[in-house]
């Protein structure tokens, strides 16, 4: 009996910082070692780069440089320096308004050659940056969502692929004719339109969704081409890729289901004694006091646990309730549920530099066992790998992950088709 088509699994790594450092030697040196990595990923075939984001300076630290720099710049700038790569741009979708951002993601699709993809958040944080008072709630900020992805998706669908056309002095031509309203009338947006960016060459650049709470699932079940999800376990991965498929076939997606992203933390070794060491080294690096902060950050961020004893689980009632959460109730979940197995808080600590991420420690081999086991069993889709740009585990990665990903068949040899659609393997679009 012939075997169902099965893609590979699909491979991203994180986009290296464009950031002038105020010790560089040249304003230059953030961008072109950006650049050089970004070639060190095509070079190796992996499927896009990724970039996240904050709209807050954190004053704690606790995002280390996330935020420190645009992604959609930044990819642009990058997207000239590479021809194959995806380019994935993290978005919220409750800071900004989905006619600037089709405008800008059409534009890096259209400057890429087709390799643009945006990855919508509700945003967590940065409300007062934006002129709120305070955070709104999740179910405004995922029905806000619903309603900015619908617009962007109009938009784009609207416009007629032969809008623009080339002429005889290199220039382009477009027609106004083939442009076209969409008048979409919501109770967060209210726009007319026609988009006047013309179709990119994706029509839509692909749309990536992060959220894991129960609105945010429903949210990627209907929306989202790839989830990105944070499943520590192979249980819990299981049992979050049967729900978001249930959802998703509840809304008649039975023939395009999302594709399924875990960030994969590691640490690779060349040996298990290396590997302990790195592990041990690892851990006495760790700043316990911050520590606390970031498990109060994991659980909502409205617990105080600095005068807690490391050694001793959390007081009970100190353990919110989801319904009590309001910010990464997805992430809240995961370490509401370690707090309540009975992890110590020097345990909670440990887990929380991982922020409720797959994390492994081991050979290349057996990170590959865990990898594979995941794929075989059609819960992992799409896994962003750790340690290129890290001096310690870039070797390690190219060298001795990929290599042995490979052998085992499990990754692409070079990239499928022409754009980042087809490199994941998406099924087509829909007829707007």
């Amino acid at each position: 009996m012939t075997q169902p088509y099965r893609r590979k699994l699909k491979t991203l790594v994180g986009a290296a910082s464009v950031i002038a450092a105020g010790n560089d030697s040249a304003p230059d040196t953030g961008i072109r070692r950006a650049i050089s990595l970004a070639k060190i990923a095509e070079r190796e075939k992996i499927t896009g780069l990724f970039t996240a984001d904050l709209l807050q300076a954190d004053p704690a630290g606790l995002a280390g440089t996330t935020g420190s720099q645009d992604p959609l710049i930044a990819l642009a700038a990058l997207s000239q320096a590479t021809s194959h790569i995806g380019l994935i741009a993290t978005v919220s979708t409750s800071w900004l308004h989905p006619y600037h951002l089709a405008r800008q993601i059409g534009t890096l699709d259209h400057l890429s050659g087709g390799r643009a993809g945006w990855n919508a958040v509700t945003s967590s944080v940065g409300e007062e940056n934006f002129g709120e008072g305070a955070l709104p709630p999740p179910e405004v900020r995922y029905a806000r969502a619903s309603e900015f992805i619908e617009v962007i998706n109009a938009l784009f669908d609207a416009n007629q692929p032969d809008a623009v056309q080339r002429t005889a002095s290199g220039g382009i031509s477009i027609d106004p004719a083939k442009l076209h309203a969409i008048n979409y009338r919501g109770d967060y947006f209210q726009v007319a339109g026609p988009l006047n960016v013309p179709p990119p060459p994706q029509r839509r650049p692909v749309q990536f969704q992060a959220g894991q709470s129960e609105a945010g699932v429903s949210l990627g079940a209907r929306f989202a081409e790839v989830i990105y999800t944070s499943q520590p376990t192979f249980e819990a991965a299981q049992a979050f890729v049967a729900d978001v498929q249930q959802r998703a076939r509840r809304v008649g997606r039975e023939q395009n289901l999302p594709l399924i992203m875990n960030s994969f933390h590691a640490i690779i070794g060349d040996s298990d004694a290396d590997v302990a060491r790195r592990l041990r080294e690892k851990h006495e690096r760790i700043n316990y006091e911050q520590g606390r902060l970031r498990v109060a950050d994991m659980l909502g961020g409205e617990i105080d646990l600095r005068d807690l004893p490391l050694d001793r689980p959390l007081p009970a009632a100190l353990i919110p309730a989801l319904a009590q959460v309001h910010r990464r109730q997805g992430r809240a979940a995961i370490f509401r549920s370690f707090a309540l197995e009975g992890l110590t808080l020097r345990e909670l600590i440990i887990k929380a530099e991982e922020t409720g991420h797959w994390f492994t420690a081991g050979i290349p081999k057996v990170l590959a066992d865990a990898i594979e086991q995941r794929y075989r069993a059609g819960v992992l889709d799409v896994i962003s790998l750790h340690g290129l740009g890290q001096p310690d585990q870039q070797d390690l990665l190219l060298n001795g992950l990929l290599p042995e990903l490979r052998r085992r068949n499990l990754l692409d040899s070079d990239y499928v088709g022409d754009d980042f659609r087809s490199s994941l393997e998406l099924a087509p679009l829909s007829q707007g």
